[in-house]
């Protein structure tokens, strides 16, 4: 068949239901793939999943809703405070207590999940699924001084 020669064998009855076959020595054949090569494994290294479209963008929500962890890393974020620090002091470097930005970080991110859902329902009520720049000037608009960095 595949010009492989197996050495010949005896079948042995055992039980009622099941054979066992003897080699001559023990020997046993090597194992022989009955699919050739091409069909048994894919040419190239393996290909990554394809998602439908939007099936990612859900578990990537169902993700960040689950957690309770920071969105943005904390060292770009500490950067841009003593950045924004260091003008509003006229070059004066302050001191930054890691809690103090910690509470900062938590309260920046509270803020713009939050404008952003405002922001997301203006762009559902303008029937479109596509935030635009004026969604969220809409909603800072609507949300007044105190709550809209006025």
């Amino acid at each position: 068949m595949c010009g492989l020669q197996f050495p010949e064998f005896q079948a042995i009855k055992v039980g009622s239901y099941r054979t066992e076959t003897s080699f001559p020595l023990g020997d046993h054949p090597p194992f022989v793939n009955p699919l050739p090569t091409f069909m048994s494994y894919p040419a190239g290294p393996r290909r990554r999943r394809r998602y439908r479209p939007g099936q990612r963008a859900l578990q990537e929500i169902r993700k960040y809703q689950k957690s309770t962890d920071l969105l943005i890393a904390k060292l770009p974020f500490a950067r841009v405070v003593r950045e924004i620090c260091l003008e509003y002091t006229r070059g004066v470097d302050m001191m930054w207590q890691s809690m103090a930005l910690l509470a900062l970080q938590e309260a920046a991110e509270a803020f713009l999940v939050h404008l952003l859902e405002d922001a997301y329902l203006c762009t559902i009520h303008a029937k479109r699924v596509t935030l635009h720049p004026r969604d969220i000037q809409l909603a800072r608009r609507i949300r007044g001084i105190d709550q809209g960095l006025g």
